[in-house]
């Protein structure tokens, strides 16, 4: 049986991309789409900042025609704003708008927004109907456990706000206290799933960075998809072998290191076109290392790409590290 939000057909077992600030921006999603992602969101986007009409949060509603189905996720403290935000950000033609109850950073989660609201659900209750009746799109929600150890409310949460109207409910399986530090629990997530009163998908999140652990944690948490974030940066190709590992029980083997320059030359070549050259170039530097991670002897290219401010140059450097390490695995 396919998996629904809405009208948006998911597939029988979709994997999600997480909203990940300063990561998961057009070229990154491109090329996870690129390696079989079913649905991405956009970094996450300041309802005051839309609201405002700040640069930077306008330019976060970029989607292009080849990442749907695509939600734009928005974050704030203030119901109003949110309400606003939500008619701003449906204009930008997502599929969906997801809410962000999830972050646990201090400048997000100490001004009431984010994971600060799993502390007041009547609030976050309130706000999750106001965003349902400012758009004709469905509303998705993303969150964690609870506030902290004492305080794991989340089954409520996903009673509370399914009765105001969310269509779906994606769960990092951590408490804000805990941020990513520590492991990920994923047996409140499958309680919920178990909650007869629960209709709405249930995504798992958090700690996924494996075809093992997919496809074990697909049977054992009973979920009804897997979202994957810091997994995914620098090796989109987690998508691809999971899917495939679903569909034949077999693994698929890792990429090439010609695969890996390929990628990461699309990657940059779409930073710059979407961002310009000085900003492009300088935002892929934190992805090199992952790109190249677990290569023998890559260390001194790495330093290279990152010191680099020209593109030809860094095209240069991917040239050498494919010639020089395909040499070596030939």
């Amino acid at each position: 049986m396919s998996i629904k939000i809405g009208n948006i057909d998911l597939g029988k077992f979709p994997l999600l991309l997480a909203p990940m600030e300063d990561v998961s921006d057009p070229p990154f999603r491109l090329v996870c789409k690129q390696n079989g992602v079913d649905m991405m969101y956009t970094e996450f986007i300041s309802s005051e900042g839309l609201i405002r009409a700040a640069a930077k949060s306008r330019q976060k509603l970029d989607i292009f025609e080849y990442e749907r189905p695509i939600g734009i996720q928005i974050f704030g403290s203030d119901i109003e704003t949110m309400r606003e935000a939500t008619e701003i950000a449906s204009q930008a033609n997502p599929d969906l708008i997801d809410i962000n109850y999830g972050c646990p950073v201090k400048n997000v989660a100490c001004r009431g927004a984010g994971a600060s609201l799993l502390r007041d659900i009547d609030k976050m209750t309130a706000m999750t109907k106001a965003v349902v009746s400012a758009t004709h799109l469905p509303v998705t929600v993303k969150t964690r456990l609870g506030w902290d150890d004492n305080s794991k409310n989340v089954y409520e949460v996903a009673e509370r706000l399914q009765d105001v109207g969310i269509q779906a409910l994606s769960i990092h399986g951590r408490t804000r206290a805990q941020l990513y530090k520590g492991q990920a629990d994923w047996q409140l997530i499958r309680d919920i799933k178990r909650n007869p009163r629960i209709r709405i998908p249930i995504f798992g999140n958090g700690d996924v960075d494996s075809v093992d652990k997919a496809a074990a944690w697909r049977m054992e948490y009973e979920v009804d998809g897997i979202m994957i974030g810091r997994a995914a940066i620098g090796y989109p190709w987690i998508f691809r072998e999971i899917r495939h590992f679903f569909e034949t029980g077999e693994y698929l083997p890792g990429p090439t290191i010609a695969e890996r320059v390929a990628v990461c030359r699309t990657h940059l070549e779409k930073s710059v076109e979407w961002k310009g050259e000085k900003t492009g170039i300088f935002e892929m530097r934190r992805h090199y290392a992952s790109y190249f991670k677990g290569i023998p002897h890559v260390k001194e290219y790495r330093m290279k790409l990152v010191s680099l401010t020209a593109l030809a140059d860094i095209h240069g450097v991917l040239d050498e590290i494919s010639e020089q390490f395909e040499l070596e695995v030939a």
